[in-house]
């Protein structure tokens, strides 16, 4: 149970997954030290530098044992994390203690850490939106048929379908895949570098063999899973990768806004709503709410990755000269938190997208009330074809539209502009032709074909190459 007398990150407690939050504990962070400093001393000792075997097996026999008091005593006398994990493990691999860290900084470890850490955190996230698309795949081709009104401006326009619209969503998912794609790619490791980024340090180690310094980067790089290095570095790791991160990171989460602002509209409108527990409560006093809670918990949340994105920017652009610590506290906190709180977004998005529930009835009101709108281009050129003047009955059109408009504003009536303009002896055509334009899937354009297009050629491909699903669904917590 949580100690309820000190404070605790609500990411943690109510919204980001287990996985995620397991990436980016102390007992894989500080893990990965160790598998950093056993890759170090594995290439030095096997580029000639004298490190003895037992060493190596201590060191590998002792990456997860963690005595975190032990670290935080150590800590407490030097004020220095890196050198409290430094000691800690000397402690349990004796063998190892002169030559763990040979030659290395601080950064060696934190920012390689780091990298690692953020390109399985995007691992994760990927898998996350490969469920989304999957889940909202399934929903456009249910729905491809469903004429619903289209908005721009946020005001009724040329009716789309519901599938449709769903595939706007899916889109931008797309998209944010391709990016989440391009930075695992291409993130490198920092590497071997030393203190100012000059190697100096390993220079001294291997006699100024410029070439083992070299095949020294490259083999740590290969042991801990990355092609490439950065070709050159300060003390840390430019801070332009930290931004190009949160970048994707942003990118996913204001995807997920849209979806939220979306589907808030629509649950406002009665069209779509979120789903709802039997037993769950929308508001304490008003008992008969259905307020869209994951929805807005959404938009919350990428808001506050949003708000992150321009951290990353601000740090990297004062890191004067080799480095300075300044980024070291904002770091511990806004990298992990954006990765966490995207990952709880997506985990809303894509319950929210699973329980999505349709009123068609609703819609097809909603569709009617404004549909007679949308046909006044076809009831021009139905008057035109019956002999009338183009100019003439569009002014016939504009009155008795405006007309019919302020009716159902002031009056509550139903949309009557048809029978306004069957009675009308300037306007030649029958009711009874009149109403034949009152076929919603006659605006709808290709939207079914799209629909069934996007997810054939599009959206099924990256399914496919992502694999099986993963039956497993990450709960959602209050």
């Amino acid at each position: 149970m949580t100690d309820t007398a000190t404070w605790s990150s609500p990411l943690a407690e109510r919204y980001a997954s287990a996985a995620m939050l397991r990436l980016w504990s102390p007992a894989s962070r500080y893990g990965l030290w160790r598998r950093l400093w056993l890759a170090l001393a594995e290439a030095e000792r096997d580029l000639g530098a004298e490190i003895p075997e037992a060493a190596i097996a201590e060191m590998r026999a002792h990456l997860d044992d963690i005595d975190f008091a032990a670290v935080a005593a150590y800590e407490k006398r030097f004020r220095h994390d890196v050198m409290a994990h430094v000691h800690a493990f000397g402690d349990v691999a004796p063998a190892a203690r002169g030559v763990i860290h040979l030659g290395a900084t601080s950064a060696f470890v934190t920012d390689n850490a780091d990298l690692i850490l953020m390109r399985r955190g995007l691992e994760l996230l990927h898998a996350r939106v490969i469920a989304v698309l999957r889940t909202l795949a399934a929903f456009a081709a249910q729905w491809k048929d469903e004429p619903a009104l289209g908005y721009t401006h946020l005001q009724p326009a040329q009716p789309t379908t519901v599938g449709k619209r769903a595939t706007l969503w899916m889109q931008d998912l797309i998209l944010d895949l391709a990016d989440l794609d391009h930075r695992v790619a291409a993130l490198p490791l920092r590497g071997v570098k030393g203190t100012t980024g000059t190697q100096a340090s390993f220079l001294a180690i291997f006699a100024g063999n410029h070439a083992k310094v070299r095949e020294l980067d490259r083999r740590v790089t290969h042991a801990m899973g990355f092609n490439t290095s950065l070709p050159v570095t300060g003390q840390t790791y430019t801070r332009k990768l930290d931004a190009h991160v949160l970048d994707v990171l942003a990118g996913v989460a204001a995807t997920a806004a849209k979806f939220a602002s979306d589907l808030r509209l629509l649950q406002a409108f009665g069209e779509i709503e979120e789903p709802f527990e039997k037993e769950q409560i929308g508001s304490s006093a008003m008992a008969y709410k259905r307020n869209p809670m994951r929805s807005e918990r959404i938009n919350a949340l990428s808001r506050f990755v949003l708000s992150l994105t321009p951290n990353a920017n601000q740090t990297h652009s004062v890191q004067f000269f080799e480095r300075t610590l300044d980024d070291s506290a904002n770091r511990r906190l806004a990298i992990p938190e954006a990765f966490l709180a995207t990952d709880a977004l997506l985990i809303l998005m894509e319950n929210v997208a699973r329980g999505l529930e349709v009123h068609p009835a609703r819609i097809r009101r909603r569709l009617a009330d404004e549909l007679p709108f949308m046909a006044t281009e076809e009831l021009i050129v139905r008057a035109v074809q019956a002999g009338a003047d183009r100019q003439a009955v569009h002014e016939v059109i504009r009155v008795h539209s405006i007309a019919a408009a302020r009716a159902m504003k002031d009056e509550g009536v139903p949309n009557d502009m048809l029978d306004r303009l069957a009675a009308d002896p300037a306007y030649p055509v029958a009711i009874t032709d009149l109403k034949e334009t009152l076929d919603p899937t006659r605006y709808t354009g290709r939207s079914s074909q799209q629909v069934m297009e996007f997810l054939a050629e599009t959206v099924q491909p990256v399914l496919d190459a992502a694999g099986a699903a993963d039956a497993s669904r990450e709960e959602v917590r209050v």
